[in-house]
């Protein structure tokens, strides 16, 4: 579990992307790709929340822009993420402005798999979340919660990262991605006595 009781999907190859990002800041461009290959499905996932349809392009204008200010990045493996979602969140709003419309979801391929039938907790939740017709039900949270979510689960980071990412303090961004979790848990489909809520609201905010 991660911080304030989200789940965090785990990251197992943070040392070796912090590795093969310090190695393409000398200019090994084998490095790099290495460096891509671990970042990209999350980073086009987060779009795909984003953005729908138009990730693949929005990640294009955000890997440029990642490689040309490569030098400047300091950190780790999991700070690389963080910095690269950034960047990728820049370009996304930059879009979204120029086509002066809301967030849209993704064409989903009819043959994405199903997801199972009964979640009754967000760590249920979570494990569905590796589906892409996952995403279209992020997509239909409110957006402070979709894009925690996203942040969370699909990009893999805690919650300072995240809240650095969104410029939100670490406890807004986490009661976001509980209550995201906790919504798509119901969505997904109630236990026999339907009960879904896994915790109690933040004090001082309502559900």
């Amino acid at each position: 579990m991660g911080q304030g009781g989200v789940p965090r999907r785990p990251q197992p190859r943070d040392g070796e992307l912090g590795a093969a990002v310090a190695r393409a800041q000398e200019g090994d461009e084998t490095a790099f790709a290495v460096a891509y290959r671990i970042v990209q499905p999350g980073l086009l996932g987060y779009l795909r929340g984003l953005v729908g349809e138009d990730a693949e392009d929005v990640a294009s204008d955000a890997w440029l822009e990642i490689a040309r200010d490569l030098g400047r990045f300091r950190g780790d493996g999991a700070g690389f993420r963080g910095w690269t979602a950034t960047i990728a969140r820049h370009r996304a709003l930059d879009h979204l402005r120029r086509q002066r419309s809301r967030p849209r979801a993704a064409q989903l391929d009819q043959d994405a798999l199903e997801l199972p039938g009964r979640h009754s907790t967000p760590d249920q939740a979570l494990e569905s979340l590796s589906t892409e017709r996952a995403l279209e039900l992020v997509r239909g949270l409110p957006r402070d919660q979709a894009e925690a979510v996203l942040l969370r689960v699909v990009v893999g980071l805690d919650g300072p990262a995240a809240a650095r990412v969104l410029g939100k303090r670490p406890g807004a961004v986490r009661t976001a991605a509980h209550r995201g979790l906790r919504r798509l848990a119901r969505q997904l489909g109630p236990t026999a006595d339907g009960a879904t809520d896994t915790g109690p609201p933040t004090p001082g905010e309502p559900r």
